[in-house]
Formats: structure tokens, sequence, C-alpha cells
């Protein structure tokens, strides 16, 4: 009973969104340096590079970008439909359907470029344009996970807010530590999918597929931590008898407690009117007192 929970402790949803922004920077070394300066996660990259394309006499590559770009929106809009349904931001069935899926599509890019190789311009396009479909699907499943400043494919606006809240800038270091290991994770990510690419380009790829499996694993654990987590405001209780049997034992005998301010409260609910006679006091507002004359009666000495 306690191994789920305890397990669950050390998998964090930002942990995992991590680990999925390593996978970018290893599939993004992968396309730039094997597969015709593609990326299969940075689509600012791929404009870049069409735009400057579209102005001619760049050699730069035009096929492979415009397939990624392409890919890369028919995976977040398949993953967009698929989580259509799911209200709440959190890990549910669905991203881990969608994350296995991104995580076979990996595995199946790095047994093609395994056998076939990089050498056909085809090939490469149709691995780039594999890529792309899977960082799609992975972008859009983190978009609803909803995890602050971890996209998982860019570091731009990390940067932007790092540098902006930074001491130099608005000096409010909240969320400093995570937009730090964003990008130490893509950094990292890329330094490993460009040794991996010296040894084969399809091996960096399994170890990303490796990865994303391993994330669509961890991931239900998340959400069984954040079913069971307690709460965190104060428990309310009811109201406890111990100080009016305080009262009651205290008082002398043949006389009743003073009313507390609680059964003032009870006995007065909010939105009675003024004019509402009130225990211990006679109609024409007069003190009743036990066993003496009201104090009207004292003072003027007249019945």
């Amino acid at each position: 009973m306690n191994a789920p929970t305890s397990g669950a402790r050390w998998v964090t949803l930002p942990g995992l969104m991590l680990a999925l922004t390593f996978v970018t920077g290893v599939v993004d070394a992968v396309g730039y340096l094997r597969l015709d300066q593609v990326f299969a996660g940075n689509m600012t990259g791929n404009v870049v590079i069409l735009g400057m394309a579209a102005a001619g006499g760049s050699r730069l590559p035009v096929l492979g970008p415009a397939l990624a770009l392409v890919s890369f929106l028919a995976g977040a809009a398949l993953a967009g439909r698929v989580l259509r349904g799911a209200v709440r931001p959190g890990w549910n069935r669905r991203c881990t359907a969608l994350l296995a899926g991104g995580a076979a599509v990996l595995g199946a890019s790095a047994l093609a470029l395994t056998v076939l190789g990089t050498d056909a311009h085809g090939t490469r396009a149709a691995a780039a344009s594999a890529l792309a479909l899977a960082m799609g699907a992975q972008a859009a499943t983190a978009r609803h996970l909803a995890v602050k400043d971890v996209t998982t494919v860019v570091v731009t606006s990390t940067l932007t807010g790092l540098a902006a809240d930074s001491r130099l800038g608005a000096a409010r270091p909240q969320g400093s530590l995570r937009r730090l290991s964003a990008v130490v994770s893509i950094v990292l990510g890329a330094v490993a999918g460009a040794l991996l690419c010296r040894v084969d380009e399809g091996a960096a790829v399994a170890v990303a597929a490796l990865v994303v499996a391993v994330v669509t694993a961890l991931g239900p654990l998340t959400a069984r931590a954040r079913s069971t987590a307690p709460a965190t405001g104060p428990a309310r209780t009811a109201p406890s008898s111990s100080s009016a049997d305080a009262r009651t034992a205290s008082a002398p005998a043949g006389t009743s407690p003073a009313p507390s301010v609680a059964d003032a409260r009870t006995a007065f609910p909010a939105g009675a009117r003024a004019d509402t006679p009130r225990p211990g006091r006679r109609d024409d507002g007069s003190l009743r007192t036990a066993g003496s004359r009201p104090a009207r009666q004292q003072r003027t000495g007249r019945p």
C-alpha cells in the first residue's frame, strides 16, 4: 500500500518535463547534424531557414525543414484532439497514450536510421518528419501539463524570464532554478546527441526513445501523488462543549451560568430584527434580574 506513494515522492512533474527537454536536445542535434540541418523540436529554426531559403542563392535546405514544420503541426494538432476532453491540467491516461506513441515513433525512427542510414535524401527527410511528429505531440502534451517555464521544446521564453527576473533585471528570483534547469537539460541533450552521432545517429534517437518511455512509465505516479496529497488547510472541527460544561460546573447553586459569546451568536443569528425582544430584558427594555425589582423601579422608587 505504501510502495506507490513512497515511489511518487521523488517523481515530480517538473522533473519529468526536464527529462523531455533533454530529449529535445538529443533529437535536434541529430536533425541538424545528420538530417540536412533540420530542427525536429525547435520550429523557430526551421521557419528562419525557410525564410532565408526563400531569398534564394543561399543553398539552404527547403524540403526537410518544410516537412518537419508540417509534421510538427500535425503532431501538435493530433495531441490537441486527443486532449480535448481533458479539462483539468495534470497527468492522465491520454498523456500516457500520447507519450507512449511518441516513444514508439522515436524507436521506429532509430531502427530505420540504423538499418537504412542517412545517405539517401528521402530517408533523411522522412526521418526528420517522423522526429518532428513526435516532438509536436510532446510539445502539446507538455502544454496541457502546464509546468511553468518548461515547454520541453524551446528555451527562448525560459531564457527571457531568467534574465528579466534576475538581479540585474526585476530582481524576482522565483523560478530561477527551474528555468536554469530547463536550459541545462536541453544543452546536455544536445551534447549527448552530438556525441552519439559520432557513433551512430540511430543510437542517439534510441536513447531519446528510451527516455520518453521512462517518462511515460513514471508519469502516472505524479497523478497518484497529487490525488493522495493531504489537505494543506486547517481542519475544521465541531465546536467543543467543554467551555459550556465548565461554566455550568463553576456556577453557584441555584443560578444559571452567564451566556457566552457563542451562545449569544446562536441566540441572535445574523439578520435578526433589532426590535426582537432579547432574553433577560422586558418588553419595555428594562433589565430582568432574579429575586429583585427591575432596574428602572430601583432608580425611581416607583412601581
